[in-house]
């Protein structure tokens, strides 16, 4: 039997490296990072339990959510920007063939590569970069500097823009094929927020190693820096969801699987969350002013 799948991938990878100028391979030191918000609700489930139980990661066009930019239909703006990406490999494959979108952890944040798409995230192994092409800035951009395992130009151009914002300041990562726990990931990293919930409990039943990183808080005497960063509107919901005066990436997600808010803006609440939530100040060459670096998705 042809291994049709396959072939798609190999077409895909060929394609990026073929754009690629020369470099070093992706650090050493470094991890790519897949991130999600584990608490959100899939059929009435959270999504961790769901993503240990099928013991597979699955894209946007399979799942139909998003935590960045969701446009999976025929037709829509993420199919054109992988069509020209990958130079066409999967514009007639089946959804479950498209590649998991991360980033490279390229500052070694303990929490992860590109916070902006979810509180917690998973750190892959090494030998998954075979499998997996980049781009810098993010793909929305229709990007033309592109990267690969053994090739990453990216690292250094990267380093060298320091007008952007910490949330958009990621190298986006592409990984073909399927993405399996049990083998494709090194640990499962959880923001602190959920210790002793339940998503702490069903994280337990992961066939990986489990890590906390240095969690998100932001206090109410900062809410108004959301409405710099994402709107008046953001700053008004901060006030409306927050619980004893603060919000957590937990709080924000028993906000989200309410159904009572609008999924875009309890995005960007998480993103005030993650943008002020932390101190960023000692991360060198990024951005710090709530509006610098506008280039990445609302």
């Amino acid at each position: 039997m042809v291994d049709v799948s396959g072939a798609r991938r190999r077409l895909a990878l060929a394609h990026v490296a073929s754009r690629v100028e020369a470099g070093p391979p992706v650090p050493p030191s470094t991890s790519v990072t897949v991130h999600f918000h584990p608490d959100r609700l899939v059929a009435g489930r959270p999504l961790l339990e769901v993503l240990i139980e099928e013991n597979l990661y699955r894209s946007q066009f399979v799942t139909g959510t998003s935590n960045g930019g969701f446009d999976p239909a025929p037709g829509g703006r993420r199919r054109a920007w992988e069509s020209r990406m990958f130079g066409g490999a999967y514009d007639d494959g089946p959804a479950s063939e498209r590649p998991i979108y991360g980033s490279l952890n390229h500052r070694l944040e303990p929490a992860g590569g590109s916070v902006r798409f979810g509180s917690s995230h998973l750190v892959l192994r090494r030998d998954v970069l075979s499998r997996t092409t980049f781009c810098y800035p993010d793909s929305v951009h229709e990007p033309t500097a592109f990267g690969t395992g053994e090739r990453m130009p990216l690292v250094e151009t990267a380093l060298g823009h320091h007008d952007v914002d910490v949330l958009d300041d990621y190298i986006e990562a592409h990984v073909h094929g399927p993405l399996r726990l049990d083998t494709d990931v090194e640990a499962l990293v959880l923001d602190p927020s959920f210790r002793g919930t339940a998503v702490d409990a069903i994280a337990r039943r992961a066939p990986v190693p489990v890590r906390w990183h240095h969690g998100f808080e932001l206090a109410s005497s900062r809410f108004d820096r959301c409405a710099d960063y994402r709107g008046p509107h953001i700053a008004d919901l901060a006030h409306a969801v927050a619980r004893d005066g603060r919000l957590t990436a937990r709080i924000v997600g028993q906000a989200a699987n309410t159904g009572e808010h609008d999924d875009q803006h309890v995005t960007q609440l998480w993103h005030c969350v993650a943008r002020f939530g932390h101190d960023w100040s000692d991360r060198p060459g990024a951005a710090t002013s709530p509006t610098e670096g506008r280039i990445g998705r609302g």
